[in-house]
């Protein structure tokens, strides 16, 4: 009976861990699109694909125009981190190779939540990410799930 318990509570310590890891990290950031995007909820794995644009439209056919924040930016950080999933510095190497090869270019990079908001404003195919805390002036907040 020893045995098992001592099986069981690396795992049990584990899951709580999580729990606790996961409760610890509110939301940074909100996935905004142009109002006039049908979708309402987007797939996380899909969600990241279009910001390393190998999935280029959204489910009308319309073209997906991801738009990042600055490097720099704990905001993109997080998001990286769990839409991208990878490190800014995967991301930037990642661009880095199909701009020499020819491929692509990154997505625009802004300097603001502010600048965010008016770039997915004025594009029907945008998307973006700003802050919980940002003044959205009517953009839409794409469920990431």
């Amino acid at each position: 009976m020893r045995t098992r318990y001592m099986v069981l509570l690396p795992i049990a310590l584990l899951l709580a861990q999580r729990v606790v890891f996961s409760q610890s990290h509110p939301p940074v950031y909100r996935v905004i699109v142009h109002p006039s995007n049908p979708n309402s909820s987007f797939d996380r794995r899909l969600l990241g694909e279009a910001f390393l644009k190998r999935v280029t439209r959204w489910p009308n056919d319309e073209v997906i125009h991801p738009v990042d924040l600055d490097a720099a930016s704990p905001v993109r950080r997080r998001f990286s981190e769990e839409v991208v999933r990878r490190s800014v510095t995967a991301v930037k190497s990642y661009w880095q190779q199909q701009i020499f090869s020819g491929r692509d270019v990154p997505p625009p990079e802004l300097d603001n939540d502010e600048q965010v908001v008016r770039f997915v404003l004025k594009d029907p195919g945008a998307v973006g990410y700003v802050s919980v805390d940002a003044n959205l002036n009517g953009a839409k907040v794409l469920s990431v799930k």
